[in-house]
């Protein structure tokens, strides 16, 4: 008897134990309070993974990585997604939270009928700055200068990092020089690499992972990076006491929006458990913390009363009519064209500094 019961204690362990969502996402993008919510919720833990660029997470689930359960791709990432059959269409029965979603950020032409993505978040992609350093300065960072003029940066040299994702710089090149983001002309990104070479050796880094950290310890004055981590880091130079805050604008060249979306994984070891979390981020309270907490922008049309009112001020995490017209989602690049990008990357990255 004491056997038996020895034996259904273990096993009822081992099917507790089995209860794990494995989440594949950007780092910083979800709240630790919604995560604990969630995880109360499901009766189940919540266990993540995180990339730097889309082109590492595509690269990772394509070389075969399994055990996650649901991804959270950039627009342009999800049709190599879909066409590598590495994503499962979605069973909206399971999802009635999905008539919460703004219109408007449905049916995009990466998706179209949202067959495989449930718009999740976006950020725009822009500059943060120590705002005593630049105001002392008296720089200007609505501008892109701010990190590829030489003239500019011989005032900040060693203090700037860039983001380490190809399409982000190359984008911010363009713009820079008057281009439009989504170029492939070869002239026009021999140009951007040019402009990219150039700022080169003024930079401290190309840094994805940790500028948060570096801009709220003011160890850099300047970053190239997203609108919801310059939100963090200006938090957290708050909680810190800092004699200086993080600023955040958009860039009068143009910015690129990113509109992250949540899919199942077609290998997916708990499918059940993706859907109840899809289902649970779809609630308005829920995705207004995506906003409150992280600084995100927010696709919820439910979420928009349970967002801070300050927070609905800033205009890098809400553009108001004007500054939407600069704002541009990154297509997919496939064949040709992102080999070319890849090649002109590694060109970038293998430079030597002068």
């Amino acid at each position: 008897m004491k056997k038996l019961l020895l034996a259904l204690l273990v096993a009822a362990g081992a099917a507790h134990a089995e209860d794990v969502l494995h989440l594949y996402n950007w780092n910083n993008y979800l709240a630790p309070e919604t995560v604990k919510r969630f995880e109360a919720e499901c009766k189940c833990k919540v266990v993540q993974d995180y990339y730097g660029a889309m082109e590492e997470m595509l690269a990772k689930l394509s070389a075969g990585a399994k055990g996650y359960d649901v991804v959270v791709p950039t627009g342009f990432a999800i049709p190599p997604l879909v066409k590598q059959n590495l994503v499962q269409p979605l069973d909206k029965a399971k999802l009635p939270n999905l008539k919460n979603v703004d219109a408007g950020f449905m049916n995009s032409p990466f998706d179209e009928g949202n067959k495989f993505s449930v718009p999740y978040a976006f950020t725009t992609t822009l500059v943060g700055y120590n705002d005593a350093k630049i105001k002392e300065l008296g720089l200007d960072p609505a501008s892109w200068a701010i990190i590829f003029d030489p003239a500019v940066l011989a005032k900040i040299k060693g203090k700037v990092t860039v983001l380490d994702d190809s399409r982000e710089l190359f984008a911010a090149a363009l713009m820079y020089n008057g281009f439009s983001a989504n170029s492939t002309n070869p002239e026009e990104w021999a140009k951007a690499k040019e402009t990219i070479l150039k700022a080169k050796p003024f930079w401290a880094a190309f840094n994805t992972q940790s500028y948060i950290k570096e801009l709220t310890l003011g160890n850099i004055w300047v970053a190239h990076g997203y609108s919801s981590d310059m939100f963090q880091a200006n938090l957290d130079a708050k909680a810190a006491k800092r004699k200086f805050g993080i600023g955040y604008v958009l860039q009068k060249e143009g910015n690129t929006l990113s509109l992250d979306s949540v899919m199942v994984l077609k290998s997916a070891p708990r499918p059940d458990l993706a859907y109840k979390f899809i289902n649970f981020m779809l609630d308005g309270k829920n995705s207004s913390e995506l906003t409150n907490m992280i600084g995100s922008g927010n696709p919820n049309a439910a979420s928009a009363q349970f967002v801070q009112p300050d927070i609905k001020k800033i205009s890098a995490v809400f553009p108001d009519a004007e500054a939407k017209k600069k704002l541009v989602q990154l297509s997919a690049l496939e064949g040709k064209p992102l080999r070319e990008l890849n090649k002109l990357w590694t060109q970038v990255k293998t430079a030597k500094k002068k």
